[in-house]
């Protein structure tokens, strides 16, 4: 009982945290590559400090057929990053947050396809009534919201594709521990992310002030570091459907973090849309009678 009742604890704080990043991203005067490549760096050093210390060793020799895959997931991991800070810089914190959690809805509808499994009708009623709440978060019709907020929506968009694609992947990786496939996927995602930087904006680090680094450390610490190793520890000792209810703690705190300390407006359409994507998207998680009989 008391592993449960700590391994939920854990579940809920590194959903909490990972629900405030938006707050700590915004404050960063660097382009979205940049944070990306240093919130991975920092990650990797303290994960990879934390297997040192727990002496969890990588099976290289069992992985090697899976290392593609690993390197396929650790590009589209940072890819995603990149897109979801975009998205906070051109809308609120609250809908860029929103657009994101579309990622289920997409593995969704994309497991039929790659793992020839049948749609049932709830996860059409689950995949329809979801992209409705993307139609009203996104206020078709109402010109009032402008190109910026549509743009953020979309990058949104395209970081839930791109976090749907590590969800798919990893459903392919076998025999990798859940941290150690992390590790791993942070060290692809840095050796992509170096080239991209180097190629784009560069290295900007001399512009941040005390804010903006203070911010940055504590994305790539606390955000990534420490709370993934929070968040992989409790995984291991919580049933999946637990874990994925939990798992919504993290939108539902961006939100607040949105409208309570950013000041952001969002509309009633908006709020509708909300509960219809974070609604639907839990029903879908969620097992259905007959499977519990």
């Amino acid at each position: 009982m008391k592993k449960t009742l700590s391994a939920r604890t854990m579940l809920i704080i590194s959903m909490s945290v990972f629900g405030t990043i938006g707050l700590f991203v915004r404050n960063i005067g660097l382009p979205s590559g940049e944070i990306a490549l240093y919130r991975a760096v920092l990650a990797m050093i303290l994960i990879g400090s934390f297997l040192g210390v727990t002496k969890q060793k990588i099976p290289f020799s069992k992985i090697k057929k899976e290392i593609p895959l690993l390197i396929l997931s650790g590009v589209a991991m940072g890819f995603n990053w990149i897109l979801l800070f975009e998205a906070y810089k051109y809308t609120t914190v609250s809908v860029a947050t929103l657009s994101y959690y579309f990622a289920p809805v997409i593995v969704t509808i994309a497991c039929p396809i790659l793992f020839k499994e049948k749609m049932k009708a709830k996860q059409w009623i689950c995949f329809v009534m979801s992209t409705l709440g993307i139609v009203l978060i996104t206020g078709i019709g109402d010109i009032s919201q402008g190109n910026s907020h549509i743009k953020g929506i979309l990058f949104g968009l395209g970081a839930a594709s791109l976090y749907a694609t590590v969800i798919l992947v990893n459903k392919f990786i076998k025999n990798v521990d859940g941290i150690h496939r992390t590790f791993l996927q942070f060290i692809a995602a840095i050796i992509v992310l170096v080239p991209y930087v180097a190629l784009t904006d560069g290295v900007n680090l001399q512009t941040l002030n005390t804010k903006g680094w203070v911010c940055l450390l504590v994305v790539g610490i606390i955000h990534t570091g420490i709370t993934y190793c929070l968040y992989f520890s409790s995984l291991k000792e919580l049933p999946g459907q637990k874990a994925a209810i939990l798992s919504y703690i993290d939108p539902l705190v961006a939100v607040l973090v949105s409208v309570v300390i950013l000041n952001e407006k969002m509309t009633f359409m908006q709020i509708l849309g909300g509960v219809l994507i974070l609604g639907f998207t839990l029903w879908n998680e969620m097992p259905s009678k007959k499977a519990n009989n």
